[in-house]
């Protein structure tokens, strides 16, 4: 009755109320809370504009792709998941993201999941994501982007009836591996980079259907001025985040040492060049 699945090994030493709270909110879009992140970039901007000069090829998707996963190596509860009322620990981390092969309107969208090793740096994972997007502009699709595409071109009552059972072998982890693998709703963390594109960002909201808890956008890097510890006021580069995530995971005081730790990674852009299962110091007072 109790066991692991093949993606996640079932949380046993948790609290009561981390046990019991999946059954009060059976539904991932039942439990999901928000939070609006700002954080100051204007050390990793510095960082940045140095690498660039020798890596024309670096963008800030880059950086912020390699902070999360250096954030969810150091907080292992944010890769947690909830299914059929259960608490999961995932077996590797994943990031998942939609791209477009092209901006115009009618342009088709693809899923993309990178996975990530405890080895990888800021080198591994720029490697990764440009690998990625060159295999979308050739138009390649994987198992998962294969079929949607031909469930898509169904009549509706097929259709419906082949999602019903998806989701029910979902549910029951009978998925095939082709299509759990590279499905982004089975990642540690959905990513969205609306600063790419000069927007803001937004909350989007979680599904109930696979096992991915937190879903974050990325807004463009605007200045801003800003009251510094001393009373001064600066202008400041600061980017936003907005974040959705399952509070069934992890607890509140959990999520805001985590905001902490990517503002202390920020402040100290080199920790992106060591691996991103290397501990981070964290620099965290907690008031009551």
């Amino acid at each position: 009755m109790f066991k692991n699945r093949r993606d996640g090994k079932l949380v046993k030493d948790t609290d009561p109320m981390h046990i019991l709270m999946p059954h009060l909110m059976p539904n991932r879009c039942d439990s999901d809370v928000y939070m609006d992140l700002k954080v100051d970039v204007t050390e990793l901007v510095k960082y940045y504009e140095k690498r660039k000069k020798k890596e024309e090829d670096l963008t800030y998707f880059h950086l912020f792709m390699t902070m999360i996963v250096k954030v969810l190596y150091n907080k292992p509860y944010l890769n947690r998941f909830v299914i059929n009322k259960r608490l999961y620990e995932r077996n590797e981390i994943s990031i998942a993201y939609t791209a477009k092969v092209n901006y115009e309107d009618k342009a088709k969208e693809t899923l993309v999941v990178m996975k990530f090793s405890p080895d990888d740096t800021l080198d591994t994972i720029k490697e990764k994501v440009l690998k990625s997007v060159k295999t979308i502009r050739k138009g390649n699709d994987n198992g998962t982007n294969g079929v949607m595409n031909t469930v898509a071109k169904l009549p509706k009552f097929l259709r419906t009836f082949i999602v019903g059972i998806v989701k029910w072998m979902d549910r029951n982890d009978l998925l095939p591996k082709d299509l759990r693998d590279d499905n982004l709703y089975y990642s540690s963390m959905i990513v969205s980079n609306l600063g790419s594109i000069h927007g803001g960002s937004i909350y989007h909201h979680l599904t109930d259907f696979g096992t991915s808890s937190i879903l974050t956008t990325i807004g463009e890097i605007k200045k801003e001025k800003v009251l510094m510890p001393d009373g001064k006021e600066e202008i400041r580069d600061i980017c936003s985040f907005g974040i959705n995530l399952d509070e069934r995971i992890a607890d509140g005081v959990y999520f805001i040492k985590c905001s902490k730790l990517i503002q202390d990674i920020l402040n100290n852009p080199k920790l992106l060049e060591d691996k991103v299962s290397t501990k981070v110091e964290e620099n965290i007072k907690l008031k009551y």
